[in-house]
């Protein structure tokens, strides 16, 4: 599992709230936009600047801001 830095993997749990209040709501303008700005904060983070993200830093990052966690914490691997 790779590490991230505390602000962009505290992005990506609000990202992940966000979306799920979407999903819940949809429609809702304030929540689109948020979504936008995070999704832009996660996309031209400094920590890509070096390392252009491959799919599977993606879904490193995305298994961060799962409520129950990353998915090797999830099957007990």
């Amino acid at each position: 599992m790779r590490s991230f830095p505390d602000d962009l993997a505290q992005a990506q749990l609000e990202w992940s709230a966000t979306y799920r209040q979407l999903a819940a709501r949809p429609g809702r303008t304030e929540l689109r936009r948020r979504l936008y700005r995070l999704s832009t904060r996660l996309y031209f983070h400094p920590y890509w600047q070096q390392r252009r993200p491959h799919p599977a830093a993606w879904r490193d990052l995305r298994d961060h801001g799962r409520p129950e966690g990353p998915a090797s914490e999830r099957s007990g691997s």
